[in-house]
Formats: C-alpha cells, sequence, structure tokens
C-alpha cells in the first residue's frame, strides 16, 4: 500500500468564508498515482472545518446565517471561553460542520455523489491555517 501527505495553507481576510478546495484534492490525488483507496481531508485547527456539499452560493449564505443563530460571534462575553481570544463562536461552529471527510478513491478519481464536492469553512479567519490531505491506497 502507498500514501501520500500534502499540507495546503489557507488565508482568509475575513473572519468567516468558506472555499471550495475539491480541486486541491483533485491535484493531490493525481500527484499521488493512487488509483484505489481512500483520501482523508482535514482541518488541522479548531476553528475551521473541511465538509463535504453542494457548490451553490445560496446555500454557502444559508450556512452562514444558520452557524450565526446557532453561536452568535457577538457578544464576546456570553462565552466563558472568550478573555484572551475572541473565538468561541468559531469553536462552536467548526464542531457543528466538521473536522474532516473522507473519499472514496476509483479509477484515479474522488468518487463522489453527483453535487458533491469539498469545502474549506474558515470561522476565525485573518492567519494561516492548515489544512491536511492524506491518500492511501494503491
Amino acid at each position: 500500500m502507498k500514501s501520500y501527505r500534502k499540507e495546503l495553507i489557507f488565508h482568509l481576510p475575513q473572519r468567516r468564508g468558506f472555499i471550495n478546495i475539491t480541486g486541491h484534492a483533485e491535484q493531490a490525488l493525481r500527484e499521488s498515482g493512487i488509483k484505489e483507496g481512500l483520501l482523508l481531508c482535514n482541518s488541522m485547527h479548531i476553528t475551521s472545518s473541511v465538509f463535504i456539499n453542494d457548490n451553490e452560493s445560496g446555500l454557502h449564505r444559508d450556512f452562514e446565517k444558520w452557524l450565526e443563530k446557532l453561536a452568535p460571534e457577538k457578544p464576546y462575553d456570553q462565552y466563558n471561553h472568550n478573555g484572551y481570544e475572541d473565538n468561541a463562536d468559531a469553536h462552536l461552529k467548526r464542531t457543528v460542520m466538521g473536522r474532516e471527510v473522507v473519499v472514496a478513491i476509483t479509477n484515479g478519481k474522488l468518487d463522489f455523489g453527483t453535487w458533491e464536492q469539498i469545502f474549506y469553512g474558515e470561522f476565525d479567519g485573518k492567519r494561516d491555517k492548515r489544512v491536511l490531505i492524506k491518500i492511501i491506497g494503491e
């Protein structure tokens, strides 16, 4: 069995946002040479997420509104965590959206459903964040 590891770095200039990273995962898969196996893609930070969904801008705005209702950023003093930092809401949003995805690799391609794509979700931006891609297989 072969394995391949790659780190991606993202830096969003705003606090929150979503980036379609499907192309990055496909590029890593090509680099790996693996034709059958699994691709793991995970955020390496506790205030960002990796998830699979549809690449539709209205849906992404719905995620933003829904997450802000669940864990509003302000007022900062509503959270026990906030003191030195003001990002408790980002930790909660990450918990809801998830840490990682695993995608099957079949015939050298990511084996997605019709509309599935991989996204990076940022909830406490304005600094570099890492995403890990790990591929195993033959």
